[in-house]
């Protein structure tokens, strides 16, 4: 399953909700604000690196890029661009946005 994260951490739970319920082998996109989530310093980068064992996590650079956080990503996580975004949903049977 893609599970599509939107709100930055600091704003709600959506991407602890998310980590907390995503099976092992589906993916996390997180665009907009998420991609804080995924930036070194910021405090759910520990959620992030551990979610990665079972996880892939993906950000979507342009989002990333417009916050000024494209040299900040955490290690192991994925960047992909809008062609990246739709492969991701093309591959997966099942999306899931997480508001």
């Amino acid at each position: 399953m893609l599970h599509i994260v939107n709100k930055s951490p600091q704003e709600r739970n959506s991407l602890d909700a998310c980590l907390r319920i995503a099976q092992s082998g589906g993916t996390v996109l997180l665009i907009e604000d998420a991609v804080y989530a995924a930036t070194r310093g910021n405090t759910a980068a520990t959620n992030i690196q551990e979610a990665l064992a079972r996880l892939k996590i993906c950000v979507l650079q342009p989002d990333l890029d417009a916050r000024g956080m494209a040299d900040r990503l955490v290690e192991g996580v994925t960047a992909v661009d809008y062609d990246g975004f739709v492969d991701l949903a093309a591959e997966h049977k099942n999306c899931q946005s997480w508001l």
